[in-house]
Formats: C-alpha cells, sequence, structure tokens
C-alpha cells in the first residue's frame, strides 16, 4: 500500500475575489481546511499542503474540493507555473544565475532548451517541464519525479486553459443567441 504523503502546490482561482461572500468558510467547509488563502492584485491564492498518495490525487481533490463550493469558484492554474525564466530556473535549483546563463548560451553543455516566448528581449521564457527533462537527461537533476511533477503541472494547466476557452466559447455563444 502507498503510503500518504505531503504535497504542496497553489490553486489560482477565478470568479472570485477577496470581497466574495462567504469565500472563507465555503473553501474550508469543502475540504480546503489544509490551504493558506492569498490575495494579490484581486485574485485569490490557495497555496496547499495536501496528504495524498500522489501528488495527481492531491491536485484533483483540491481542484473538486474548490469547485463543490458554494461560492462558483473555479480553478484557472496551478502553480508552480510552467513558464520560468532564467532567474526562476537557478532558483528552483538553488544555483547561480550565471551557471543557468552559460547552459542557455550553449557554453556548457549543449541542446538547452529553445525559449517558448519573450515577454522582451531581456526576459525569455521557458517551459519548465522541457527544462526539467533536459537537466534529466544531462545528470544534473537525478530524481524523475521532479520530471513527472513538471510535467503533470504542465499538461494539468494546458487542459485547465482548454476547458476555459471552451466555457468561454459557450458562454458567448448563448450570448450571441439572446442578444438576436
Amino acid at each position: 500500500m502507498k503510503q500518504r504523503k505531503s504535497h504542496q502546490f497553489t490553486l489560482v482561482l477565478k470568479n472570485i475575489d477577496e470581497k466574495t461572500a462567504g469565500l472563507e468558510d465555503s473553501l474550508y467547509e469543502t475540504g480546503c481546511d489544509d490551504a493558506l488563502m492569498n490575495y494579490r492584485n484581486g485574485a485569490v491564492y490557495l497555496e496547499f499542503d495536501r496528504e495524498a498518495k500522489s501528488l495527481e490525487d492531491a491536485v484533483i481533490s483540491a481542484i473538486k474540493d474548490v469547485r463543490s463550493a458554494s461560492i462558483d469558484a473555479d480553478v484557472v492554474s496551478i502553480a508552480p507555473e510552467n513558464l520560468v525564466t532564467e532567474a526562476e530556473i537557478a532558483k528552483r535549483l538553488d544555483l547561480s544565475r550565471q551557471t543557468v546563463s552559460l547552459w542557455i548560451k550553449g557554453e556548457r553543455r549543449s541542446g538547452f532548451p529553445a525559449p517558448m516566448m519573450r515577454l522582451s528581449e531581456k526576459s525569455p521564457l521557458w517551459q519548465w517541464s522541457e527544462v526539467a527533462v533536459w537537466l534529466f537527461k544531462n545528470k544534473i537533476i537525478k530524481d524523475q519525479k521532479v520530471v513527472d511533477d513538471a510535467l503533470f503541472f504542465a499538461n494539468i494547466n494546458a487542459v485547465l486553459g482548454e476547458l476555459d476557452k471552451k466555457t468561454r466559447a459557450m458562454r458567448h455563444h448563448l450570448l450571441e443567441r439572446i442578444t438576436y
């Protein structure tokens, strides 16, 4: 039988804000008593420390708990985020930015993943899941679980993004039908 262990992650919520009536009580009553609630720039974040057999079980049960709350809350994404800067890569690995920069430039090791996008010329973003795979292949990290967790977060955030797109498209379609 697999042991339960503690898993840390953050759910970013939508459809609610810090002024939502009954927010804390509703989430607590549905099982989110193992989360710390934070508010930033109008968004609500739940930082979980959830006991479960696996990360997947922990995250999925937390999403279900949020969705069952009586306040119409939903999950827009899960952190740690998949998009990372050079500085975030260094921080996650507890290494210097200079070391990561040398990998990126190909001066130490080759084949570092290309950035996914650039917010500006000075701030490229990489997909953490691709970076984690590269790190594992290059034996910089030895724990396969880091790669598995990174891929899980990337996949579940992609699913949440697709669900959100479909919901917006359905709402738009319904509004069009109502107004004509």
